[in-house]
């Protein structure tokens, strides 16, 4: 049998983040039966909010049903006491991106506002530096001109592997995490391969099906989706822009199959990303609390496309500030793309690797 310790410092932690009042729960289970998710067997999120109460640290950060909770709001809106379920088990998530960052501290930095600075400081150190080696650290004369400034070969070879080796540390958090749940969990039997059953989900999480049986916020599955096919568009954008450049094909023109397709992205993810900003805003009581975490992934994507649309202009339109709007363009690629395992992007990871897991153990 595997001893469960409660630790009340990480429930204090728990209700900080949540701002859930956790001892007002009286365990009446409407959470559970109102969510279209639940598996039957097992429900969430009544379980995990006993787990709350009672401060269990590893059953709540080494468990995948956290993760097959889409915070649609419906647990949150029908709880009789407003305790606010869909809350708990987003700060759990949240908790989760910091217990298995890797390394360590930059789970911490991207956690924290009080280290907003040091998050900004790191990149803009980094890409000043890469300039500086490839000799190109000034303003060029003429034209606007991006690879001038920051040689093609130089940008695609150092943000390549910088994302590579964030992403190769995060494969190794989500890989304890996974160790971690079959550990605590030792009843779920996996029928086969966990990558298979991971391909084996795909199709739901790319017609976003789990968000349909959500019933008190709607909106919530067309703006994710905006923001999902939008994001996906302009990553193979972006792939083909780097082959381009090794073609001698960049700049796009204006009326580029590829650069046409970006703008569109572009549209599709200020869509997305203003609905749910409204949601945030001025539906609180069914987009839940929002958070740090919450706030820097929306603000993130926002200013990433923002300042990618800026800096099309300032090149089509010769700005003298074009080569600052660039660098700080940068910076919110940074943020994005190389962040992605220590932010609330970081769901993509362990949301498809929980889902992976709940089909291969069967838990429908």
């Amino acid at each position: 049998m595997i001893e469960v310790i409660p630790d009340i410092k990480f429930k204090k932690q728990l209700t900080e983040l949540s701002k859930a009042p956790l001892n007002e729960c009286m365990q009446c289970g409407t959470c559970s039966i109102v969510c279209s998710l639940a598996p039957e067997d097992k429900p969430f999120p009544r379980k995990e909010m006993v787990w709350a109460g009672w401060g269990l640290r590893e059953r709540l950060l080494a468990n995948a049903d956290v993760w097959l909770c889409h915070q649609c709001g419906d647990c949150s809106k029908y709880c009789p006491r407003g305790v606010r379920p869909a809350d708990v088990l987003s700060a759990i998530r949240q908790m989760t991106y910091r217990e298995y960052a890797r390394p360590r501290f930059m789970g911490r930095i991207l956690a924290s506002p009080k280290w907003l600075p040091v998050a900004i400081l790191i990149p803009v150190i980094i890409i000043s530096s890469i300039l500086m080696l490839a000799g190109t650290f000034t303003i060029p004369e003429g034209p606007v001109n991006y690879s001038k400034f920051f040689p093609h070969a130089w940008l695609n070879a150092s943000f390549s592997i910088i994302t590579l080796i964030s992403y190769g540390l995060a494969v190794t958090g989500l890989n304890k995490f996974l160790k971690d749940i079959q550990f605590w969990y030792p009843e779920l039997k996996l029928k086969g391969g966990l990558l298979k059953h991971m391909f084996s989900v795909l199709g739901s999480v790319m017609t976003h099906t789990k968000f349909a049986g959500c019933t008190a916020n709607k909106s919530r599955r067309w703006a994710h989706m905006l923001v999902f096919y939008g994001f996906i568009l302009l990553l193979a954008v972006t792939v083909y822009a780097i082959l381009a450049t090794l073609t001698h094909r960049y700049p796009l023109s204006i009326v580029n199959p590829f650069k046409i397709m970006g703008n569109l992205a572009a549209l599709m993810l200020f869509a997305g990303l203003i609905i749910m900003i409204i949601n945030r805003l001025f539906n609180k009581n069914l987009a839940g609390r929002t958070g740090y975490s919450d706030w820097l992934l929306l603000v993130s994507l926002f200013l990433l496309t923002l300042s990618g649309v800026v800096v099309e202009l300032a090149r089509f339109q010769n700005w003298d500030l074009a080569y600052h709007l660039y660098f700080g363009h940068l910076v919110c690629v940074w943020f994005v793309i190389i962040y992605l395992p220590y932010t609330k992007f970081g769901h993509t990871f362990y949301r498809l690797a929980a889902l992976g897991l709940a089909h291969a153990a069967d838990r429908k």
